[in-house]
């Protein structure tokens, strides 16, 4: 028996999981797929090949679909100022310097013409960015999230959502960390408490329901 059996079911038993779906207008956010941590050399980096694929399976639906697609980077100045105890914690992050390649999407993903970048300094897509606006203006209600690292800057960005007031979607597939503990943890927290978790599959067949 797997061991989220029993603690599904004490959660489930307790009121926590229930599913929040798809609202009106979607949105895709493709979080920190740049080559930093697509890089299994880098000290940020993994192996998310795999990762890499099904967001792109999601993009081209989303493209198909003319939905709001957006991707993150992080990216800090020489002097770091504006990182703070960030990369105090974590002085890996003094990789990601404003204007080097290590900081930009990863071509497998590459935006096109349109799509937004948002450049954040910290974990969560919301936090001192003006992703919320964006969002408002374009009338999205539901956010589908895909990317790294699944217990960083995907769990953040899903906590944030929910506060946000967005129904919140995590694809389980189309996200990745550095360890399988983690990444397994996180999604059953993100599911008990901030989102859906699901699969690639049911992400593309909704869209095509809804859609098409």
């Amino acid at each position: 028996m797997d061991w989220t059996d029993d603690v599904e079911a004490f959660y489930a038993d307790r009121e926590f999981a229930e599913r929040v779906g798809f609202g009106d207008r979607p949105a895709l956010v493709v979080i920190d797929l740049i080559e930093a941590f697509t890089d299994p050399e880098s000290n940020l980096g993994s192996d998310v090949e795999g990762v890499l694929d099904r967001t792109a399976r999601l993009l081209a639906a989303f493209r198909e679909h003319d939905l709001p697609r957006y991707f993150t980077t992080v990216a800090y100045e020489a002097s770091y100022g504006d990182a703070g105890v960030f990369v105090e914690k974590v002085p890996a992050l003094r990789e990601l310097r404003v204007g080097t390649d290590r900081v930009r999407v990863d071509d497998r993903v590459a935006p096109e013409d349109g799509e937004r970048v948002v450049l954040k300094k910290y974990a969560s897509a919301f936090f001192g960015t003006d992703l919320a606006t964006e969002l408002t203006t374009n009338g999205v209600d539901t956010l589908v999230l895909a990317g790294v690292t699944t217990s960083g800057c995907v769990r953040a960005t899903a906590v944030d959502s929910l506060q946000h007031g967005y129904r919140t979607v995590v694809p389980a597939d189309a996200v990745g960390d550095r360890a399988e503990g983690p990444h397994r943890a996180n999604l059953f927290d993100i599911d008990a408490k901030y989102g859906d978790v699901v699969d690639v599959d049911t992400v593309v067949t909704a869209l095509a329901e809804r859609f098409d």
